[in-house]
């Protein structure tokens, strides 16, 4: 039912509900309101864009629906609702036995307070390398970012501006992330090419991240020398659970596996009985209602966007700019990170762009491999600063209101860096060195 039209109205009711989201929060946030962005809830609003874009758009009523819902029963978008919900069953039991103090504890322990920020940079970065999932990275640390923060005395926006960075790095390098897969994919390039190229860049992102980190993320008050009491069986769950994520197990065995060891060392040491176990469970799958609800709804109003011209008219406007092999390039980031700003999925826009990137690339003789990268780091930069994606929206609720978007913004030096290194190597080309060992030949479509 896709319609191959371009029309600015069509990315209307995107614009309102960000309008809506964005305007509440930063407006109710400069008034002093605690936990601005959540007095506003997200599906909310983006159900006012949804209401606009039944009322604007063209076509019938059932067509329309039609449409909606089959956005909204996309198979990825359902995969992450079961995530979600299992993900927060997990954390809401693992902390509910003890869990979260005793790895916060075990991690005082051995981690000095000024490295605590960069600490979780490395390890988010290695599990979101690994899994190729920043939001399985953050679900995981969240809570101890949260209690790291608070024992140690580093600013809580800072912590979780380094933890959603880390995240991020992986998200982006992963050879198994999705958007890794849809960059590759669409450009026709082997997913380690584009790892060698992306890789030059995001390590230079990460090492001055991590210089910045040492140096900035030193605590106001140093906390006395104390001993932290952590039981070593209650970090189990948490260990297993990443080691079978790293192993490459199906992510939903694993979480429902986290949630039944939880369960049976709690029961052990008296913390549940079955009815409050079931509880904990049911009580981390509401704390997920929110983004539940939020990508449900997203992936239904992408899919009205789409049918009405909106994605095209952003392709048309970027399209404008392109005059040679440099501003062809830019304008392929400006147009994934624009999708992704609108539907706020970084694997799903550089889906929905890839095609046309592969046109734009094939036209100005851009190296297919730099297109995969420039694709994939526009949209995970994209995806790591929205405070409407998934990865932030996690990262925000374990904070329970302590700290807000504008809090943690200008603190995402990760993504800054990323973003401004590609630009850079759009006019300097020092992360091509590979390429320029083996280039591309366009007309057999291979490397030489």
């Amino acid at each position: 039912m896709e319609e191959k039209k371009s029309s600015f109205l069509g990315l209307v009711p995107f614009l309102v509900f960000i309008l809506i989201y964005l305007g509440t929060g930063i407006t109710l946030n400069l008034k002093g309101v605690p936990m601005a962005f959540y007095q506003l809830p997200a599906p909310v609003a983006i159900f006012v864009g949804i209401i606009v874009a039944f009322l604007i758009f063209k076509g019938k009523l059932t067509e329309k629906f039609d449409c909606f819902l089959k956005g909204c029963g996309d198979q990825d978008i359902l995969i992450m609702c079961i995530i979600y919900l299992l993900a927060g069953g997990f954390a809401a039991v693992s902390k509910a036995m003890g869990g979260v103090d005793s790895t916060v504890n075990f991690g005082l322990t051995y981690i000095p307070p000024q490295f605590i920020a960069a600490g979780l940079f490395i390890i988010a970065a290695f599990i979101s390398t690994a899994t190729g999932t920043s939001v399985g990275s953050i679900v995981a640390l969240g809570p101890i970012g949260v209690g790291l923060a608070q024992k140690s005395g580093v600013s809580m926006a800072f912590v979780m501006a380094a933890l959603i960075g880390g995240a991020m790095f992986g998200d982006n390098l992963s050879i198994i992330s999705d958007t890794t897969i849809a960059a590759t994919r669409t450009q026709g390039v082997e997913m380690r090419d584009k790892f060698r190229v992306n890789l030059v860049i995001a390590g230079v992102a990460a090492v001055i991240t991590l210089v910045l980190l040492i140096i900035f993320g030193k605590p106001e008050m140093i906390p006395e020398v104390q001993e932290y009491s952590y039981s070593i069986i209650k970090i189990v769950p948490y260990i297993l659970v990443l080691g079978l994520s790293l192993a490459g197990i199906n992510v939903f065995a694993v979480l429902t596996l986290g949630i039944v060891v939880s369960g049976i060392i709690g029961f052990s040491y008296g913390e549940f009985t079955v009815l409050s176990y079931a509880g904990e469970i049911y009580n981390g799958f509401k704390g997920m209602n929110e983004i539940f609800l939020l990508s449900l709804l997203t992936g239904g109003l992408a899919a009205l966007v789409r049918r009405a011209g909106g994605v095209h008219w952003l392709i048309d406007q970027a399209s404008k700019m392109m005059t040679g092999k440099k501003s062809a390039s830019i304008g392929i980031g400006m147009l994934v990170g624009l999708i992704d700003v609108a539907v706020a999925n970084n694997t799903v826009a550089i889906i929905i762009s890839g095609p046309i990137a592969k046109n734009i690339s094939d036209e100005y003789k851009i190296d297919p491999r730099k297109t995969a990268t420039i694709l994939d780091i526009f949209s995970c930069v994209g995806q790591g600063v929205i405070p409407y994606g998934a990865q932030m929206l996690i990262l925000l609720s374990f904070t329970n209101g302590a700290i807000s978007f504008l809090d943690v913004f200008p603190l995402l030096w990760y993504q800054g860096l990323l973003l401004v290194l590609t630009l850079i190597s759009i006019y300097v080309p020092f992360a091509d060195m590979y390429i320029k060992k083996h280039p591309w030949n366009f007309e057999t479509g291979k490397a030489e």
